[in-house]
């Protein structure tokens, strides 16, 4: 029986070492090359102890098991190091220097706070490895483009949202909104990017509320209480997902989500709305429409759905995964990501590991993070995947609306690079066009009518009511005018205030019924009256030629003005004289013209006297050729011919002189001519149509008010001199309806910005003033205010804008003395060398004939000489031939 077990037992061996055998003659036959792995080693951050940190750390792993899965002959292997950072930026911090000193990691993915992003990234800069952070820095959007090179953010651009809240709000026309926010870094950051992006698009901040998140519930509620009060009904929260619960629950109770509000909620809150909080809080949220990262539905990501689901199960079942959160998504593509790049970086370039005497000595960081930002690739949902400039690439926001137990999409916000934080401020217009590109949404309280916006529609009737004040007075019914219809017994009120009001009223975005009550504006009531009626709810608005005022601001709001500011003064254009073609010129510039005229003929006549025949004669004919040719200068006619050079010198300089002359003479008396120019006396008596008109306009005599356009006519034309006023002062509108009336004749000049024009009144706090406000600013860059003015300023005559005048100066001798000066001395200067040429010349045949007297006394004295001396020689010759007679 022992041999026949041992024998049993040999034959097994046998078996086994035949298997063996057989198997690595298989491998020999296959022929497949021995694959040698390297480690790579990469370090991963998270807050292991929250539901957010476990399920992004088993998307990364789950990424890599698929990645080497798919890719079983890459050389290279990603190693994870985990490091739990507590929920702490000085954990994570420590865990990193840890990291990179003992493990030597080629990579860094974490960072779920803005303090551990900018701490990593620091870090990250100094050792030269990138990190792959799940969110943004604290200086974003703020932060210069470049600042960390190997900062590489893998989630999606948070201030995209803020576009897409941006075209929401135009699309519901909501004037008006609420910005909660979190007293944190990661809440405080981006405030300021919302705020001057959302005031960009024309939307007033009302109100903005800072709510800490270690917050006891007594302090959410006191400040939930404080909205209550505004009369707003528009939120738009930005807080993390650990504070929504007590923040929607306490909003519910306090009736902040009851029909007629509406709530928008970032990213930042919704992507982790249902995962992280009880049926309570999904319930309080209900109708809240919100922004989540576009994560469309993909095989692969229900299958890591399911796998998660499994894994949680075994792992700790209290965690239940319905849906991987965006994070989770993020950080399974960025590792994929980052695999790749590992492996295209170690086999392309040959490196191998090296140890690391220093965390700031990475051979790998550089040619690592080259690759990763080149990676493109179908991501997880099947949007591609990349990382240029070390930002995401985002495709879209999806707006979802929260119903029942879960959330459904109803529109698709698409992102653009320019929505990114390096293009702050945000200058984009929405890619929404309206409220068609959406389905159908349920607000809170269930209703699907649109919200209004403001609590002025939360009332029982869905319509407000106005009563509206309107001052009533003689004359200028252009602006204003009450008609009373006996047979009907109903009173109508018209002109171009009422229209503008009107207008501006049908433009609203809600109803406004209204009604108009008068105001009678006389002795005992005046406009300051009128307007204080509003500020004691007697009436509801003011519409009328009300001037905005400092002191009647402080107890009522005004719109922006929808007439011209400022005063102006109304005069009746001068008859002119005989002598009014002198004053263009002062009479010292007229003499010393005239003077200049005479000189430059008398210049000329002297230098060609000599010369020229038409400069001689007798006397009285010489004078008349030199007045004559100097005057006819004016015109450029003179006949005579002038020879010298230097006369031709004197006139080309004086006919020039004589251009600038009689061009600005022409000039000066077109002015006078189209724009009467008018010397208003302070001595003269002026008048004026309101209170405000005399206001800024100091050192004049006021005499007294004229009610009427006809008054104004009469006491313009009778003058100071005979009861009347010499000038009226008004506001540009009274002055522009009586030039309406009297296009001709009278003229305004002297604008001043001493009032701010007319607006509309309203009581303090009141929305109509912005919306109203709004309305009267389009219609004004529309030209609808300028079709309003003509129609009942103008009356079909020819436009006042012409009509304001200023004040032309009269031309005198000071403007022109550099002119006269360069005449003078040209004169001067020919005159000199006319002058001393002759007796330059006079002085050259002198020192001549002295030198020809010098010259030929020598010669005759040479020949005296020269004679002499013949004459002794021929004496002694003489005397020898006798003496040799002899």
């Amino acid at each position: 029986m022992e041999f026949q077990g041992k024998k049993q037992t040999i034959l097994c061996l046998s078996f086994v070492t035949l298997f063996g055998l057989l198997g690595l003659l298989c491998a020999e036959i296959d022929g497949s090359p021995n694959i040698v792995v390297e480690e790579v080693h990469v370090g991963v951050i998270l807050d292991m102890g929250s539901r957010e940190g476990k399920i992004i750390l088993s998307c990364i792993s789950t990424a890599l098991s698929d990645f080497y899965h798919l890719h079983n002959n890459y050389s290279t292997r990603v190693i994870l190091h985990t490091r739990d950072s507590k929920g702490k930026a000085l954990h994570a911090l420590s865990a990193a220097l840890n990291l990179l000193d003992k493990i030597k990691v080629e990579a860094i993915i974490g960072a779920q706070t803005r303090m551990e992003a900018n701490l990593l990234a620091e870090l990250g800069e100094e050792a030269k490895v990138p990190v792959l952070s799940l969110s943004g820095l604290r200086t974003s959007p703020f932060g210069a483009p470049g600042e960390y090179p190997f900062f590489v953010e893998i989630t999606q651009d948070e201030t995209s949202q803020v576009t897409a809240i941006n075209g929401l709000l135009e699309m519901f026309k909501w004037r008006d909104v609420i910005l909660l926010y979190e007293n944190t870094d990661y809440g405080r950051d981006i405030i300021p990017f919302f705020i001057n992006s959302i005031e960009e698009a024309n939307v007033t901040i009302v109100y903005k509320s800072c709510i800490a998140a270690s917050s006891a519930d007594e302090q959410i509620i006191e400040e939930l209480r404080n909205l209550t009060k505004l009369k707003t009904a528009v939120f738009v929260v930005h807080v993390s997902h650990f504070l929504v619960p007590r923040l929607f629950l306490n909003a519910k109770n306090l009736g902040l989500l009851s029909e007629g509000y509406a709530w928008i909620m970032t990213s930042t809150s919704m992507n982790f709305l249902h995962f992280s909080m009880d049926p309570s809080v999904i319930e309080s949220t209900q109708g809240v429409l919100g922004l989540k990262s576009y994560t469309p539905a993909s095989t692969r990501l229900h299958n890591l759905t399911s796998r998660l689901r499994r894994i949680f199960y075994m792992q700790d079942p209290n965690i239940e995964v319905s849906a991987v959160i965006p994070d989770g998504i993020w950080a399974y593509d960025a590792t994929w990501a980052l695999a790749e790049a590992v492996e295209r970086t170690w086999t392309s370039t040959g490196l191998n590991q090296v140890n690391l005497n220093n965390i700031t000595s990475s051979k790998h960081g550089l040619l690592l993070l080259q690759e990763i930002l080149q990676t493109r690739f179908k991501g997880l949902s099947g949007e591609e995947i990349q990382y240029p400039n070390g930002k995401l690439v985002s495709t879209a926001i999806e707006i979802v609306n929260v119903i029942g137990k879960g959330e459904r999409r109803v529109g698709l916000w698409p992102c653009e690079e320019k929505h990114t934080r390096d293009s702050y401020p945000l200058t984009s217009r929405r890619n929404l066009l309206s409220t068609n590109d959406l389905e159908t949404i349920i607000w809170p309280g269930g209703s699907s009518t649109i919200p209004r916006g403001s609590k002025m529609q939360l009332s029982n009737s869905s319509k407000i009511k106005l009563r509206v004040g309107v001052p009533v007075r003689i004359g200028f019914n252009e602006l204003v005018h009450m008609k009373h219809d006996n047979q009907t017994n109903r009173t109508y009120f018209t002109g171009f205030c009422i229209d503008v009001f009107e207008a501006a009223i049908r433009a609203l975005p809600y109803e406004v019924n209204y009604t108009f009550i008068p105001f009678p504006i006389g002795i005992n009531e005046s406009y300051n009256d009128i307007v204080y009626q509003v500020f004691l709810q007697t009436f509801d608005a003011v519409v009328g030629d009300t001037t905005i005022t400092s002191q009647r601001s402080q107890n009522v709001c005004f719109t922006i003005p929808y007439t011209d500011l400022g005063v102006g003064m109304l005069v009746s254009n001068e008859n002119e004289g005989m002598w009014f073609f002198l004053k263009p010129l002062s009479a010292d510039l007229w003499i010393t013209t005239a003077v200049f005229f005479i000189l430059t003929g008398f210049v000329v006549w002297v230098i060609e006297r000599p010369v020229n025949p038409e400069f001689q004669g007798t006397p009285s004919q010489q004078i008349g050729t030199i007045l004559c040719y100097a005057f006819s200068t004016l015109v450029y006619a003179h006949r005579e011919k002038l020879s010298n050079n230097l006369a031709k010198f004197v006139v080309i300089i004086w006919v020039f002189a004589v251009l600038i002359l009689t061009s600005s003479y022409t000039a000066t008396l077109t002015s006078i001519m189209t724009v009467d120019q008018i010397q208003v006396n302070s001595r003269g008596n002026i008048g004026y149509h309101s209170l405000i008109s005399r206001q800024g306009v100091a050192n004049i005599k006021f005499k007294s008010s004229y009610k009427t356009v006809e008054e104004y006519a009469l006491a313009l034309s009778r003058g100071s001199k005979h009861g009347g006023v010499s000038a009226i002062v008004d506001e540009v509108p009274y002055i522009k309806i009586f030039l309406g009336h009297y296009p001709t004749g009278y003229s305004m000049i002297k604008p001043e910005s001493t009032t701010n024009g007319f607006g509309f009144v309203f009581p303090k706090g009141s929305n109509l003033v912005h919306d109203m406000s709004m309305q009267i600013q389009q219609m004004r860059e529309e030209g609808k205010l300028i079709e309003m003015e003509k129609l009942w300023f103008h009356k079909g005559t020819i436009p006042m804008f012409d009509n304001t005048t200023s004040d032309p100066n009269t031309l005198n001798f000071h403007t022109f003395r550099g002119l006269f000066l360069v005449t003078g001395v040209s004169s001067a200067f020919a005159l000199f060398i006319f002058i001393i040429f002759p007796l330059k010349e006079k002085w050259y045949a002198v020192k001549k004939f002295r030198f020809r007297y010098r010259v030929r006394e020598k010669l005759q004295r040479v020949r005296k000489f020269f004679s002499h001396k013949v004459s002794n020689e021929n004496e002694e010759n003489q005397y020898t031939v006798h003496e040799a007679k002899y």
